[in-house]
């Protein structure tokens, strides 16, 4: 009460500090004079509790935090989470709570150098591996003890938001392998199996480490366990909905990693999706799965084993119809599109022998109905893309007037803007194009041309949006890779 009257200033936090220091180490005397006689530090207890409570009150004056790590505030509050007793979950509770507040991320960004100064020092403090440590000990069919697992969830995802640099070593503090036992866990669903599903899909962001230590400890088979509950049902509420997307963009991430494709074909990850084309809710996300296991020439296997599989039945009646009732799902008509051809493309790119004679079988049957669609979805976009270049010429024009000088970044960002257009497509159904042109079978050829001079469209045209695409392909990869990739559509190209 004493501390309420007074106004928060930097000497009453010190004040408090030192008050919490002084607590903490006359709670660890007793603790260490008397082990086996709770009742003597019961109430040294209860005042460290006290102290903590007031503490939260920095949490409001981010640029006060260097106080805490100057008076060495955060290693003993670090301390009272590895604290062996566990009849002081009282307290590692209230530490938890404190640490979730301070953490807060429009509080960090209030403060960057308070900020800073904190996430170093816990971080130093191996606060990962405490906290992880931490959420073993709880036992979640206690409400107390499931809502700390949720706010240690919450410091974690706060502190990897500000600084997406620390999630690597997270997941190797013991982190990942908490995520991947607790979302496989045979428990209801509930808030904090959405919230592991979530953090899991933040730790593998953009981060090859992680998707490598995921492959490690067979989380691929984890997530496909996982989702496999939503083949025979939907997800029953939004929540769950959201968990099926996590684990969806968490399967993605994984398979930009070279050495898990071979995990998710083994852990028979096509057959999964290939059942999931065919359910409303998770369609798209399939898809999208599917596009990352089969792409580059490191989506070989997949394409082989997708075919084999009989992926095409299922494939192709989606590149015939876009499915009408896409709202629900959130995704769009050009992201399924998207995702249809270029699944189409990484195929025709991949696949050999007998596999590839049956998915050019697919272009012809029905006289050539496939084409036609093909070639209809080729004007759709090129129009599309058209009206986008019509308007980025306009601006540039605008800019040139005014003087403005158009740099690369400028030319990047404009290029970015007309595959977002529709371009990125265009591209896929162009190449698509002068494949199945240069299949050797003339039929195909002939109907590709045929509706091109029916519908005033024009064989340079094609060509021109094929050097494009040549010219930005192969990001990340080597050299040997760019130019022989080059090398093989510009072939493609000038015999089309």
């Amino acid at each position: 009460v004493q501390h309420l009257k007074e106004p928060v200033d930097e000497s009453s936090v010190k004040k408090m500090i030192l008050t919490f220091e002084k607590r903490s180490y006359k709670n660890q005397e007793l603790r260490i004079k008397f082990p086996d006689n709770p009742e003597k530090f019961m109430e040294s207890e209860l005042d460290l509790n006290d102290i903590i409570q007031e503490m939260h009150v920095i949490a409001t004056m981010p640029d006060l935090y260097h106080l805490l790590v100057e008076l060495n505030a955060v290693h003993s509050l670090l301390g009272l989470l590895s604290h062996e007793n566990t009849d002081i979950l009282s307290l590692t509770d209230s530490v938890v709570d404190l640490l979730q507040e301070l953490t807060d991320i429009d509080t960090l960004h209030e403060s960057e150098e308070g900020a800073e100064v904190l996430i170093d020092a816990l971080l130093e403090g191996q606060v990962v591996a405490l906290l992880v440590q931490n959420m073993e000990r709880l036992d979640e069919q206690v409400k107390e003890e499931a809502d700390g697992n949720y706010n240690t969830l919450a410091i974690i995802e706060n502190m990897a938001e500000f600084r997406p640099g620390l999630c690597t070593e997270a997941a190797q503090q013991g982190l990942m392998q908490w995520l991947l036992k607790r979302i496989k866990a045979k428990m209801p669903f509930d808030a904090n199996k959405l919230y592991c599903s979530e953090i899991l899909a933040i730790l593998l962001q953009n981060n090859d480490n992680t998707r490598e230590l995921l492959g490690e400890m067979d989380g691929i088979d984890v997530l496909l366990q996982q989702l496999s509950v939503f083949k025979r049902h939907n997800p029953s509420t939004a929540e769950e909905q959201e968990m099926m997307e996590n684990l969806f963009d968490a399967l993605c991430s994984c398979l930009m990693l070279p050495a898990n494709r071979d995990r998710f074909l083994r852990g028979e990850g096509l057959q999964l999706m290939n059942l999931m084309l065919r359910k409303k809710m998770s369609r798209t996300s399939a898809l999208k799965v599917l596009d990352h296991g089969m792409i580059g020439p490191e989506g070989a296997d997949n394409c082989h084993k997708f075919v084999d599989i009989l992926g095409l039945r299922t494939i192709f009646p989606l590149f015939m119809k876009t499915p009408k009732k896409m709202k629900k799902t959130g995704a769009s008509e050009k992201e399924h599109e998207e995702h249809v051809c270029s699944i189409i493309a990484s195929m025709l790119r991949n696949l050999k022998s007998q596999q590839r004679s049956r998915l050019l079988n697919k272009f012809t049957e029905n006289d050539c109905e496939k084409v036609d669609r093909l070639m209809e979805l080729h004007f759709k976009y090129l129009e599309a893309v058209q009206q986008a270049d019509k308007r980025i010429e306009g601006e540039k024009h605008e800019m040139v007037r005014r003087g403005e000088i158009l740099d690369d970044s400028m030319e990047d960002e404009f290029y970015l803007r007309r595959l977002d257009a529709g371009l990125f497509v265009l591209q896929l159904i162009c190449y698509i194009m002068v494949e199945i042109s240069n299949s050797g079978i003339s039929q195909l050829q002939q109907r590709v041309h045929q509706i091109l001079n029916l519908r005033g469209g024009s064989v340079k045209v094609v060509r021109h949006i094929m050097r494009e695409y040549a010219e930005s392909i192969g990001d990340g990869k080597s050299d040997e890779f760019k130019e022989a990739e080059r090398k093989r559509i510009m072939d493609l190209v000038d015999n089309f």
